[in-house]
């Protein structure tokens, strides 16, 4: 099939009819069969990466061409060291601990059954996501070392790239004997494939997970039929104490705002402490010299007349872009009770000497992910040692934070008796 697929239905089917076939078998397969896949796919990769980078160029150029952001661009673009990136990372997953079948907890009761937790795939997991082409490579990864079939729907922008990126995954399955059914990229960048996924395909997907923007997330959270992994905005903070060093105070907030501004780690609202006034100045300055945009309350204002003016929406603003709003705030508990009205409960990071007041504010501050003297833009599983991730969850049921291999499992009650009847 090719994007040109007009029948929607018929072939969302036939994917989701390939994807039960071949959970079974991928549920059984051993920790060592799976590694060879991904093992063998990085290898391809690297053996195909002219191939990647001449498809991801005819994906660059219809982008320039509508006059997307810089921010957009830098998510869709591929060169030599980021294919090699996301091949390491195939390898890097292979090199995990396989979740499947391993015994959370056990224990024996007085009428001595013996009882375990034991780790099993979640199912069938369906993927959503735009713009970034190595979401392909790390959703196939993760949902392959943790026994579940994936079917993927990448964004239209990056159709050549993700069909590339998919065709070395493949390559990998069939090396290692295992279905080619494991890994499946939607053929098609018809939009009906999106709602068909969400409304349609309860009998054939167990979960799904969107990654993407905004709109894309809020859209799979109200009309999907089956569970939803996923979070809706990363409206991330960076609280600066008066305890702080200063020169590592500005270094943390450079990078958490500007190391990359499109990343939902990226940190969108500086507050400083009001005890602090020294630090102020050279924090607003330096975002202001890199060319960010500062929107700030009048105390900030009153620090360089570069400073625009924050509106009260401004506070709950992701921007995903090179603009910051800045606040100053009464201490730790003024930032805590800013960060609990129009945060998202994505990753917060608190820069202070204190141990007292960053004990405070990681117990406190209840989001998926707290820092403290670390920049927000390590809220990614490939730097929490976990492979990679196809996302970080703000949702507080079944999966939180940074979702890789571990997090694409459930559990079944494993009980052996020897006979025992209840009276």
């Amino acid at each position: 099939m090719t994007e040109s697929a007009a029948d929607v239905p018929a072939m969302m089917t036939g994917l989701g009819r390939a994807a039960r076939a071949a959970a079974p078998v991928l549920a059984a397969a051993g920790t060592a069969q799976k590694n060879t896949a991904l093992t063998a796919a990085a290898l391809a990769m690297r053996a195909q990466v002219g191939r990647i980078l001449d498809a991801n160029a005819a994906d660059m150029a219809a982008p320039r061409a509508k006059g997307l952001g810089p921010a957009m661009l830098d998510r869709l673009r591929l060169d030599a060291a980021r294919v090699e990136a996301i091949a390491r990372g195939l390898e890097e997953v292979a090199r995990l601990p396989d979740p499947v079948g391993a015994i959370d907890a056990e224990w024996q009761r007085p009428n001595g059954l013996r009882i375990q937790r034991v780790r099993v795939p979640l199912g069938v997991i369906g993927i959503i996501y735009e713009s970034r082409p190595n979401v392909t490579a790390d959703a196939g990864a993760l949902a392959l070392k943790a026994g579940n079939p994936a079917i993927l729907r990448g964004g239209s922008e990056s159709g050549a790239s993700n069909r590339a990126i998919h065709a070395c995954l493949v390559a990998g399955l069939e090396s290692a004997g295992l279905p080619r059914a494991a890994i499946q990229l939607v053929p098609t960048a018809d939009r009906d494939a999106v709602g068909y996924m969400l409304a349609s395909m309860r009998e054939y997907l167990d979960v799904l997970v969107p990654r993407g923007g905004k709109a894309l997330v809020a859209r799979v959270q109200a009309e999907a039929r089956v569970p939803v992994i996923g979070h809706l905005e990363g409206v991330c903070h960076v609280y600066v104490d008066r305890d702080a060093d200063p020169a590592m105070a500005v270094s943390i907030v450079h990078n958490a705002k500007l190391r990359r501004t499109g990343i939902c780690g990226a940190a969108e609202t500086l507050l400083v402490d009001r005890g602090a006034p020294a630090l102020l100045a050279p924090l607003v300055r330096d975002l202001l010299d890199a060319g960010c945009e500062v929107r700030g309350d009048a105390a900030v204002q009153a620090v360089d007349p570069r400073v625009r003016a924050a509106a009260e929406e401004d506070w709950a603003t992701e921007y995903l872009d090179a603009v910051i709003a800045v606040r100053v705030v009464d201490g730790v508990d003024g930032a805590i009770e800013h960060i609990a009205r129009y945060g998202t409960a994505h990753t917060e990071s608190i820069v202070t000497g204190n141990d007292a007041t960053a004990e405070r504010f990681l117990a406190r501050v209840d989001s998926a992910i707290v820092m403290h003297n670390a920049s927000t833009q390590f809220a990614d599983g490939g730097e929490f040692g976990m492979g990679a991730e196809i996302g970080i969850s703000t949702d507080r049921f079944h999966a939180r934070g940074p979702v890789g291999v571990e997090q694409l499992t459930s559990y079944k009650y494993v009980v052996r008796g020897a006979g025992q009847t209840r009276a």
